[in-house]
Protein backbone atom coordinates (compact mmCIF):
# COMPACT_ATOMS: atom_id res chain seq x y z
CA UNK A 1 0.00 0.00 0.00
CA UNK A 2 1.34 3.38 -0.74
CA UNK A 3 1.64 5.83 1.36
CA UNK A 4 0.11 9.38 0.40
CA UNK A 5 0.98 13.21 2.68
CA UNK A 6 -0.66 15.95 1.58
CA UNK A 7 -0.67 20.00 2.07
CA UNK A 8 -3.56 22.39 1.36
CA UNK A 9 -2.82 26.13 0.24
CA UNK A 10 -5.91 28.42 0.23
CA UNK A 11 -9.54 29.09 -0.26
CA UNK A 12 -12.79 26.76 1.04
CA UNK A 13 -12.82 26.00 -3.29
CA UNK A 14 -8.97 23.81 -2.53
CA UNK A 15 -10.35 22.58 0.61
CA UNK A 16 -13.00 21.04 -0.51
CA UNK A 17 -10.82 19.58 -3.66
CA UNK A 18 -8.52 18.74 -1.45
CA UNK A 19 -10.81 16.54 0.47
CA UNK A 20 -12.68 15.27 -2.96
CA UNK A 21 -9.11 14.05 -3.91
CA UNK A 22 -7.88 12.28 -0.41
CA UNK A 23 -11.24 10.44 -0.44
CA UNK A 24 -10.85 9.23 -4.11
CA UNK A 25 -7.04 8.20 -2.83
CA UNK A 26 -8.16 6.24 -0.07
CA UNK A 27 -11.23 4.39 -2.42
CA UNK A 28 -7.87 3.53 -4.34
CA UNK A 29 -5.73 1.49 -1.75
CA UNK A 30 -3.89 4.71 -0.43
CA UNK A 31 -2.86 5.43 2.74
CA UNK A 32 -2.70 8.89 4.57
CA UNK A 33 -0.42 9.87 5.93
CA UNK A 34 0.97 13.59 7.92
CA UNK A 35 2.81 15.89 5.66
CA UNK A 36 5.67 16.32 8.21
CA UNK A 37 6.30 12.09 7.49
CA UNK A 38 8.17 9.80 5.19
CA UNK A 39 5.86 8.94 2.61
CA UNK A 40 5.42 7.64 -0.85
CA UNK A 41 3.41 10.59 -2.62
CA UNK A 42 3.55 14.24 -1.79
CA UNK A 43 0.31 16.08 -3.30
CA UNK A 44 0.91 20.15 -2.23
CA UNK A 45 -2.77 21.44 -3.28
CA UNK A 46 -1.16 25.62 -4.43
CA UNK A 47 -2.68 28.52 -4.10
CA UNK A 48 -1.76 31.57 -6.58
CA UNK A 49 -3.77 34.49 -5.39
CA UNK A 50 -0.98 36.52 -3.83
CA UNK A 51 2.69 36.68 -4.06
CA UNK A 52 3.20 35.33 -0.78
CA UNK A 53 0.88 32.51 -1.79
CA UNK A 54 3.30 31.33 -4.66
CA UNK A 55 5.76 31.29 -2.62
CA UNK A 56 4.53 28.83 0.21
CA UNK A 57 3.35 26.69 -2.39
CA UNK A 58 7.08 26.24 -3.70
CA UNK A 59 8.37 26.38 0.26
CA UNK A 60 5.75 23.20 0.64
CA UNK A 61 6.78 21.56 -2.50
CA UNK A 62 10.36 21.88 -1.56
CA UNK A 63 9.31 20.68 2.07
CA UNK A 64 7.97 17.80 0.38
CA UNK A 65 11.08 16.61 -1.58
CA UNK A 66 13.58 17.17 1.32
CA UNK A 67 11.57 14.75 3.63
CA UNK A 68 12.09 12.15 1.09
CA UNK A 69 14.03 12.73 -1.94
CA UNK A 70 13.08 9.90 -3.06
CA UNK A 71 9.44 10.58 -3.09
CA UNK A 72 6.93 11.37 -6.13
CA UNK A 73 5.99 15.34 -4.81
CA UNK A 74 2.48 16.35 -6.96
CA UNK A 75 1.86 20.12 -7.61
CA UNK A 76 -1.60 20.78 -7.90
CA UNK A 77 -4.15 23.72 -8.57
CA UNK A 78 -3.91 27.67 -9.14
CA UNK A 79 0.14 28.12 -9.02
CA UNK A 80 0.46 25.43 -11.09
CA UNK A 81 -2.49 26.66 -13.91
CA UNK A 82 -1.01 30.18 -13.88
CA UNK A 83 3.18 29.86 -14.42
CA UNK A 84 3.05 26.28 -15.50
CA UNK A 85 6.91 26.03 -16.92
CA UNK A 86 7.94 27.41 -13.80
CA UNK A 87 6.43 24.64 -11.55
CA UNK A 88 7.57 21.69 -14.21
CA UNK A 89 11.32 23.57 -14.51
CA UNK A 90 11.33 23.39 -10.46
CA UNK A 91 13.83 20.63 -9.75
CA UNK A 92 11.43 19.30 -6.46
CA UNK A 93 8.46 18.72 -8.39
CA UNK A 94 8.25 15.23 -10.32
CA UNK A 95 4.60 15.85 -11.49
CA UNK A 96 2.13 18.66 -12.19
CA UNK A 97 -1.38 19.12 -12.49
CA UNK A 98 -4.05 22.10 -12.74
CA UNK A 99 -7.36 23.09 -12.26
CA UNK A 100 -9.97 20.61 -13.62
CA UNK A 101 -7.80 17.90 -14.01
CA UNK A 102 -8.18 17.25 -10.45
CA UNK A 103 -11.11 14.85 -10.64
CA UNK A 104 -8.70 12.49 -12.48
CA UNK A 105 -5.44 12.51 -10.12
CA UNK A 106 -5.53 8.99 -9.08
CA UNK A 107 -5.68 8.00 -13.06
CA UNK A 108 -2.94 10.79 -13.80
CA UNK A 109 -1.28 9.32 -11.04
CA UNK A 110 -0.67 5.74 -11.44
CA UNK A 111 -0.08 6.73 -15.61
CA UNK A 112 3.10 8.51 -14.33
CA UNK A 113 4.16 5.99 -12.04
CA UNK A 114 3.59 3.72 -15.01
CA UNK A 115 5.69 5.76 -17.33
CA UNK A 116 2.63 6.89 -19.33
CA UNK A 117 1.79 10.71 -20.48
CA UNK A 118 -1.66 11.96 -20.06
CA UNK A 119 -3.02 15.55 -19.98
CA UNK A 120 -2.27 17.24 -16.93
CA UNK A 121 -2.68 20.95 -17.27
CA UNK A 122 -5.26 21.80 -19.83
CA UNK A 123 -6.24 25.74 -21.08
CA UNK A 124 -8.46 26.93 -18.30
CA UNK A 125 -9.77 29.89 -19.97
CA UNK A 126 -11.10 27.72 -22.61
CA UNK A 127 -13.44 25.21 -21.03
CA UNK A 128 -16.69 25.25 -20.56
CA UNK A 129 -16.38 21.82 -18.66
CA UNK A 130 -17.38 21.58 -14.68
CA UNK A 131 -15.01 19.25 -13.10
CA UNK A 132 -17.94 16.88 -11.20
CA UNK A 133 -16.52 16.09 -7.44
CA UNK A 134 -18.63 14.45 -4.82
CA UNK A 135 -17.80 14.05 -1.12
CA UNK A 136 -19.62 11.53 0.94
CA UNK A 137 -18.18 12.29 3.94
CA UNK A 138 -16.63 15.50 5.56
CA UNK A 139 -14.17 15.21 8.52
CA UNK A 140 -16.39 17.88 10.36
CA UNK A 141 -19.45 16.17 10.10
CA UNK A 142 -21.82 18.62 11.96
CA UNK A 143 -20.78 21.28 8.39
CA UNK A 144 -20.09 20.42 4.62
CA UNK A 145 -18.76 22.51 2.23
CA UNK A 146 -20.60 22.46 -0.98
CA UNK A 147 -18.54 23.17 -4.24
CA UNK A 148 -21.38 24.34 -6.61
CA UNK A 149 -19.44 26.31 -9.17
CA UNK A 150 -15.88 27.08 -10.91
CA UNK A 151 -14.47 29.99 -12.30
CA UNK A 152 -15.06 34.07 -12.50
CA UNK A 153 -15.60 36.51 -15.02
CA UNK A 154 -14.98 39.74 -13.43
CA UNK A 155 -11.46 40.30 -13.74
CA UNK A 156 -10.47 42.33 -10.93
CA UNK A 157 -7.28 44.61 -11.06
CA UNK A 158 -6.02 43.07 -8.03
CA UNK A 159 -6.70 39.44 -9.40
CA UNK A 160 -5.34 36.38 -11.01
CA UNK A 161 -7.98 34.09 -10.17
CA UNK A 162 -9.81 34.06 -13.72
CA UNK A 163 -6.27 33.00 -14.89
CA UNK A 164 -5.85 30.29 -12.85
CA UNK A 165 -9.75 29.27 -12.73
CA UNK A 166 -10.93 29.70 -16.01
CA UNK A 167 -14.36 30.78 -16.76
CA UNK A 168 -17.42 30.80 -15.17
CA UNK A 169 -18.58 27.05 -15.23
CA UNK A 170 -21.85 25.83 -12.99
CA UNK A 171 -22.62 22.76 -11.52
CA UNK A 172 -26.17 21.12 -12.39
CA UNK A 173 -28.74 20.86 -9.78
CA UNK A 174 -29.46 17.12 -9.53
CA UNK A 175 -25.70 16.70 -9.12
CA UNK A 176 -25.65 19.46 -6.17
CA UNK A 177 -28.93 17.57 -5.09
CA UNK A 178 -27.05 13.64 -4.59
CA UNK A 179 -24.11 15.02 -3.04
CA UNK A 180 -26.28 17.20 0.13
CA UNK A 181 -28.54 14.06 0.28
CA UNK A 182 -25.47 11.64 0.73
CA UNK A 183 -23.99 13.85 3.25
CA UNK A 184 -27.43 14.07 5.21
CA UNK A 185 -27.09 10.38 5.32
CA UNK A 186 -23.90 10.34 6.53
CA UNK A 187 -25.33 13.13 9.49
CA UNK A 188 -24.46 16.58 8.16
CA UNK A 189 -26.66 19.17 9.39
CA UNK A 190 -25.20 22.34 7.56
CA UNK A 191 -24.29 22.97 4.15
CA UNK A 192 -22.54 25.79 3.18
CA UNK A 193 -22.73 26.36 -0.74
CA UNK A 194 -19.11 27.66 -2.10
CA UNK A 195 -17.38 28.51 -5.18
CA UNK A 196 -14.82 30.87 -6.97
CA UNK A 197 -17.98 33.25 -7.47
CA UNK A 198 -21.27 32.04 -6.26
CA UNK A 199 -23.48 34.64 -8.02
CA UNK A 200 -22.56 33.63 -11.23
CA UNK A 201 -24.26 30.50 -10.19
CA UNK A 202 -26.10 29.29 -13.76
CA UNK A 203 -25.04 32.65 -15.93
CA UNK A 204 -24.20 29.96 -18.37
CA UNK A 205 -26.54 27.44 -18.30
CA UNK A 206 -30.04 29.76 -18.07
CA UNK A 207 -29.88 28.86 -13.91
CA UNK A 208 -29.81 31.18 -10.60
CA UNK A 209 -28.79 31.01 -7.33
CA UNK A 210 -31.96 31.64 -5.80
CA UNK A 211 -33.85 28.39 -7.41
CA UNK A 212 -30.72 26.45 -6.19
CA UNK A 213 -31.17 27.29 -2.49
CA UNK A 214 -34.59 26.94 -2.98
CA UNK A 215 -34.15 23.31 -3.87
CA UNK A 216 -31.96 22.74 -1.63
CA UNK A 217 -34.11 23.93 1.36
CA UNK A 218 -36.78 21.60 0.22
CA UNK A 219 -34.22 18.07 1.28
CA UNK A 220 -35.49 16.27 3.60
CA UNK A 221 -32.61 16.22 6.72
CA UNK A 222 -30.99 20.04 5.84
CA UNK A 223 -31.16 22.05 9.10
CA UNK A 224 -29.16 24.68 7.77
CA UNK A 225 -27.96 26.33 4.67
CA UNK A 226 -25.18 29.31 4.85
CA UNK A 227 -23.92 31.03 1.55
CA UNK A 228 -20.26 31.81 0.68
CA UNK A 229 -19.03 34.97 -0.60
CA UNK A 230 -21.44 36.89 -2.79
CA UNK A 231 -21.44 40.04 -5.00
CA UNK A 232 -23.27 43.00 -3.72
CA UNK A 233 -25.56 43.23 -6.42
CA UNK A 234 -27.09 39.98 -6.39
CA UNK A 235 -28.99 41.32 -3.33
CA UNK A 236 -32.32 42.36 -4.85
CA UNK A 237 -35.75 43.19 -3.34
CA UNK A 238 -36.78 39.66 -5.14
CA UNK A 239 -33.59 37.87 -3.89
CA UNK A 240 -33.97 38.74 -0.51
CA UNK A 241 -37.23 37.88 -0.05
CA UNK A 242 -36.62 34.59 -1.41
CA UNK A 243 -34.06 33.86 0.98
CA UNK A 244 -36.49 35.21 3.73
CA UNK A 245 -39.08 32.91 2.69
CA UNK A 246 -36.91 29.60 3.17
CA UNK A 247 -37.19 27.42 6.13
CA UNK A 248 -33.35 26.84 6.25
CA UNK A 249 -31.64 29.48 5.33
CA UNK A 250 -28.97 31.50 8.03
CA UNK A 251 -28.95 35.00 8.02
CA UNK A 252 -25.35 35.18 7.69
CA UNK A 253 -24.31 37.40 4.46
CA UNK A 254 -20.47 37.50 3.28
CA UNK A 255 -21.28 40.84 1.20
CA UNK A 256 -17.77 41.61 -0.95
CA UNK A 257 -16.60 44.87 -0.45
CA UNK A 258 -12.84 45.73 -0.85
CA UNK A 259 -13.51 49.48 -0.84
CA UNK A 260 -15.96 51.97 0.50
CA UNK A 261 -14.53 54.26 -1.99
CA UNK A 262 -16.24 54.53 -5.47
CA UNK A 263 -13.01 55.85 -7.26
CA UNK A 264 -11.03 53.21 -5.68
CA UNK A 265 -13.40 50.74 -6.59
CA UNK A 266 -13.21 52.12 -10.00
CA UNK A 267 -9.73 50.98 -10.09
CA UNK A 268 -10.61 48.01 -8.95
CA UNK A 269 -12.73 46.77 -11.71
CA UNK A 270 -15.56 46.31 -8.66
CA UNK A 271 -18.66 46.78 -10.91
CA UNK A 272 -21.08 48.54 -7.83
CA UNK A 273 -20.93 52.01 -6.13
CA UNK A 274 -20.75 52.53 -2.19
CA UNK A 275 -24.16 53.56 -2.34
CA UNK A 276 -25.65 50.03 -4.49
CA UNK A 277 -23.88 48.15 -1.81
CA UNK A 278 -25.13 49.90 1.00
CA UNK A 279 -28.88 49.57 -0.54
CA UNK A 280 -28.23 45.48 -0.53
CA UNK A 281 -27.38 45.43 3.19
CA UNK A 282 -30.65 47.06 3.66
CA UNK A 283 -32.59 44.93 1.36
CA UNK A 284 -31.14 42.17 4.17
CA UNK A 285 -31.68 43.93 6.93
CA UNK A 286 -35.60 44.35 5.72
CA UNK A 287 -35.64 40.69 5.02
CA UNK A 288 -34.50 39.58 8.26
CA UNK A 289 -34.52 40.72 11.99
CA UNK A 290 -31.00 40.42 12.36
CA UNK A 291 -28.81 39.25 9.75
CA UNK A 292 -24.86 38.91 10.23
CA UNK A 293 -23.87 40.98 7.46
CA UNK A 294 -19.14 40.24 7.12
CA UNK A 295 -17.57 41.56 3.98
CA UNK A 296 -13.48 41.56 2.79
CA UNK A 297 -11.56 45.36 2.95
CA UNK A 298 -8.54 46.16 0.82
CA UNK A 299 -6.74 48.73 2.36
CA UNK A 300 -3.71 50.51 0.50
CA UNK A 301 -4.64 49.92 -2.97
CA UNK A 302 -2.67 51.72 -5.39
CA UNK A 303 -3.26 55.15 -5.68
CA UNK A 304 -5.50 55.50 -2.51
CA UNK A 305 -5.02 58.71 -0.96
CA UNK A 306 -5.83 59.81 2.72
CA UNK A 307 -9.34 61.55 1.25
CA UNK A 308 -10.01 58.14 -0.22
CA UNK A 309 -9.11 55.74 2.67
CA UNK A 310 -11.82 58.60 4.82
CA UNK A 311 -14.53 57.81 2.54
CA UNK A 312 -13.99 54.07 3.03
CA UNK A 313 -13.61 54.62 6.39
CA UNK A 314 -16.54 56.59 6.85
CA UNK A 315 -18.29 53.88 4.80
CA UNK A 316 -17.67 50.84 7.13
CA UNK A 317 -19.06 53.17 10.16
CA UNK A 318 -22.37 53.39 8.37
CA UNK A 319 -22.89 50.08 7.26
CA UNK A 320 -21.57 48.16 10.74
CA UNK A 321 -20.47 45.13 10.02
CA UNK A 322 -20.84 42.04 12.08
CA UNK A 323 -17.69 41.10 10.79
CA UNK A 324 -14.70 42.23 8.74
CA UNK A 325 -11.87 40.91 7.21
CA UNK A 326 -9.07 43.08 6.28
CA UNK A 327 -6.30 42.93 3.93
CA UNK A 328 -3.38 45.18 3.03
CA UNK A 329 -3.12 45.66 -0.95
CA UNK A 330 -0.41 42.71 -1.96
CA UNK A 331 0.83 43.31 -5.25
CA UNK A 332 0.24 40.65 -7.37
CA UNK A 333 2.32 39.82 -10.47
CA UNK A 334 0.77 39.38 -13.78
CA UNK A 335 -2.04 41.74 -12.66
CA UNK A 336 -3.22 44.95 -13.63
CA UNK A 337 -2.74 46.80 -10.46
CA UNK A 338 0.63 45.34 -10.02
CA UNK A 339 2.22 48.54 -12.29
CA UNK A 340 -0.28 51.26 -11.27
CA UNK A 341 1.62 53.88 -10.11
CA UNK A 342 1.81 55.62 -6.64
CA UNK A 343 1.61 52.44 -4.74
CA UNK A 344 0.86 52.73 -1.41
CA UNK A 345 3.77 52.78 1.14
CA UNK A 346 3.86 49.45 3.70
CA UNK A 347 3.64 51.50 6.92
CA UNK A 348 0.37 53.57 5.55
CA UNK A 349 -0.95 50.24 4.95
CA UNK A 350 -0.43 49.00 8.32
CA UNK A 351 -1.66 52.43 9.80
CA UNK A 352 -4.77 52.20 7.90
CA UNK A 353 -5.86 48.70 8.82
CA UNK A 354 -5.28 49.77 12.57
CA UNK A 355 -8.07 51.98 12.01
CA UNK A 356 -10.10 49.98 9.93
CA UNK A 357 -9.66 46.64 12.36
CA UNK A 358 -10.52 49.07 15.79
CA UNK A 359 -13.87 49.87 14.04
CA UNK A 360 -14.29 46.08 13.19
CA UNK A 361 -13.33 45.08 16.69
CA UNK A 362 -15.92 47.44 18.48
CA UNK A 363 -19.12 46.50 15.83
CA UNK A 364 -18.36 42.90 15.87
CA UNK A 365 -18.63 43.14 20.19
CA UNK A 366 -21.75 45.07 19.37
CA UNK A 367 -23.51 42.83 17.19
CA UNK A 368 -22.76 39.90 19.67
CA UNK A 369 -24.06 41.56 22.63
CA UNK A 370 -27.78 41.50 20.88
CA UNK A 371 -27.71 37.95 21.78
CA UNK A 372 -27.39 38.79 25.69
CA UNK A 373 -30.41 37.87 27.73
CA UNK A 374 -31.76 36.23 24.39
CA UNK A 375 -32.60 32.62 23.09
CA UNK A 376 -30.51 31.47 20.48
CA UNK A 377 -30.45 28.11 18.57
CA UNK A 378 -26.65 26.50 18.35
CA UNK A 379 -25.71 23.37 16.43
CA UNK A 380 -22.81 22.41 18.64
CA UNK A 381 -19.67 20.90 17.05
CA UNK A 382 -17.07 20.31 19.40
CA UNK A 383 -15.99 19.85 22.92
CA UNK A 384 -13.04 22.19 24.35
CA UNK A 385 -11.32 23.06 27.42
CA UNK A 386 -11.56 26.54 28.36
CA UNK A 387 -10.09 28.26 31.27
CA UNK A 388 -9.91 24.71 33.02
CA UNK A 389 -13.28 23.83 32.35
CA UNK A 390 -15.19 22.08 29.66
CA UNK A 391 -17.59 23.28 27.17
CA UNK A 392 -19.21 22.55 23.54
CA UNK A 393 -19.06 25.24 21.40
CA UNK A 394 -21.09 25.40 18.22
CA UNK A 395 -22.60 28.56 15.85
CA UNK A 396 -25.86 30.26 15.83
CA UNK A 397 -27.03 30.56 12.62
CA UNK A 398 -25.56 34.40 12.20
CA UNK A 399 -22.58 32.35 12.51
CA UNK A 400 -21.89 33.80 16.30
CA UNK A 401 -19.38 31.21 18.46
CA UNK A 402 -21.43 29.75 21.63
CA UNK A 403 -20.56 27.55 24.65
CA UNK A 404 -22.41 25.79 26.82
CA UNK A 405 -20.84 24.07 29.85
CA UNK A 406 -20.22 20.41 29.48
CA UNK A 407 -22.63 17.92 31.25
CA UNK A 408 -20.70 15.12 30.60
CA UNK A 409 -22.90 14.23 27.64
CA UNK A 410 -22.51 14.29 23.87
CA UNK A 411 -24.40 17.57 22.13
CA UNK A 412 -22.11 17.21 18.86
CA UNK A 413 -24.41 17.77 15.74
CA UNK A 414 -27.21 18.94 18.00
CA UNK A 415 -29.35 21.97 17.46
CA UNK A 416 -30.05 22.96 20.97
CA UNK A 417 -32.16 26.37 22.11
CA UNK A 418 -30.81 28.09 25.55
CA UNK A 419 -30.91 31.77 26.98
CA UNK A 420 -27.16 33.61 26.50
CA UNK A 421 -26.27 34.64 29.80
CA UNK A 422 -23.38 36.82 28.50
CA UNK A 423 -19.91 36.32 26.94
CA UNK A 424 -17.29 33.20 27.99
CA UNK A 425 -14.59 35.15 26.82
CA UNK A 426 -13.86 38.20 24.21
CA UNK A 427 -15.37 36.78 21.39
CA UNK A 428 -17.40 33.40 22.50
CA UNK A 429 -21.16 33.91 24.27
CA UNK A 430 -22.40 31.54 27.09
CA UNK A 431 -25.24 29.50 26.98
CA UNK A 432 -27.53 28.07 29.58
CA UNK A 433 -30.14 25.19 28.11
Amino acid sequence: MKTVAYHNLGCKVNSYEMDAMLQSLRQNGYQIVPFDQKADIYIVNTCTVTNIADRKSRQMLHKAKKTNPEGIVVAVGCYVQTDAQAVEADSAVDLVIGNNRKKDLVAILESYMDGVERERVIDINHTSEYEEMRLTSTTEHTRAYIKIQDGCNQFCTYCMIPYARGRVRSRKEQDVIGEIRGLVSAGCKEFVLTGIHISSYGMDAGMDLLTLVQAIDAVEGVERIRLGSLEPRIVTEAFAEGLAGLQHICPHFHLSLQSGCETVLKRMNRHYTPEEYLQGVRLLRGAFAHPAITTDVIVGFPGETDEEFEECRQFVEAADFYEMHIFKYSRRRGTKAAVMPMQVPEETKTRRSGVLQSIARRDSKRFRSYYVGKDVEVLFEEEKEIGGKAYWLGHTAEYVKVAAASRGDTIQNKLITGKVTGFLEDGILLMEY
